[in-house]
């Protein structure tokens, strides 16, 4: 079982958005997307030799509890980006 939820980090990631706005994430899908390329990152990152301390823990536990601290953030998207991606949705 995943701790925690993807309901609470769901209210950690919408904590700054006022009411009556849309929410950043508004879906289990954005969450996962969101710790996978969080873990990409820190692999890279290892890889690299870039991370002073060896991460103990796995990278996408460490993308999950970063993403629960509220140490990163999940940026909406672009109006730009969401109409590149509804044309190239649109075109064969």
């Amino acid at each position: 079982m995943l701790h925690p939820s993807y309901s609470d980090l769901m209210k950690v990631v919408n904590s700054e958005v006022e009411q009556g706005d849309t929410p950043v994430v508004n879906s289990r899908y954005s969450i996962v997307m969101a710790t996978a390329k969080r873990a990409r990152q820190i692999i890279a990152r290892q890889s690299k030799g870039d991370l002073d301390v060896k991460i103990v823990s796995k990278p996408l536990s460490k993308a999950v509890a970063e993403l629960n601290e509220g140490k990163i953030r999940i940026l909406p998207p672009e109006p730009e980006q969401e109409e590149n991606a509804e044309e190239s949705k649109n075109t064969l």
